[in-house]
């Protein structure tokens, strides 16, 4: 590089460390707060953190299409279970949903129940409206409720990847009755859940 071509590069360099640029290594606080408690919201309670590795599990269980199918069936309305919360619209049971969710999928995994699969989806989604609510209607004070969204359909996200991993021991002796087992202690699990719920 000849010196002309270095003057040019000095100055081009001088320049633009002269030049204003965004702070982007913090978020504003809501956004943070927001993107933070959406991720840790899901997992703040064994009744979500539960129903959500059995939607996992039961994907499993069922195979291709439904491993894929069930997981991204929930997220996406539970994210309009989400709005439903987020706008105060009110959804009766929503604890008893969420209850009644852990019972219903711990069987179909424990029984190894295999519906349809636009049934299994429809199940899914019913239930999901539920968590959806739940996580919706919780949206911390100040915090943007779009990065809370995100957040907590990224960890349901990634619980559901949780149960499929579990799930995929299905396929041996073995592992399929620990996968049983799993489906039935979730199943237990919900009960408990259901009695707190009504009591």
């Amino acid at each position: 590089m000849n010196a002309g071509r270095r003057a040019l590069a000095a100055c081009t360099a001088a320049a633009l460390a002269l030049v204003p640029a965004p702070a982007l290594a913090h978020a504003e606080s809501g956004q943070a707060a927001g993107l933070l408690a959406g991720l840790a919201h899901p997992v703040s309670g064994l009744d979500h953190v539960l129903a959500m590795i059995a939607v996992g599990l039961w994907g499993a269980v069922l195979g291709p299409p439904a491993i894929w199918v069930l997981p991204v069936a929930f997220p996406l309305v539970m994210a309009f279970g989400g709005l439903m919360g987020l706008l105060g619209l009110p959804l009766p049971g929503v604890e008893v949903g969420i209850a009644v969710s852990a019972i219903v999928l711990g069987t179909m995994v424990l029984a190894e129940l295999r519906p349809p699969l636009w049934l299994a989806a429809v199940i899914v989604a019913f239930f999901a409206v539920f968590h959806g609510h739940a996580h919706g209607r919780e949206l911390p004070a100040g915090a943007s409720a779009l990065l809370y969204s995100l957040g907590f359909v990224v960890a349901t996200g990634t619980l559901h990847a949780l149960g499929i991993l579990l799930g995929v021991a299905n396929r041996w002796r073995a592992g399929r009755q620990v996968v049983r087992a799993a489906g039935g202690g979730v199943a237990l699990a919900g009960l408990f859940f259901l009695w707190r719920a009504v009591a």
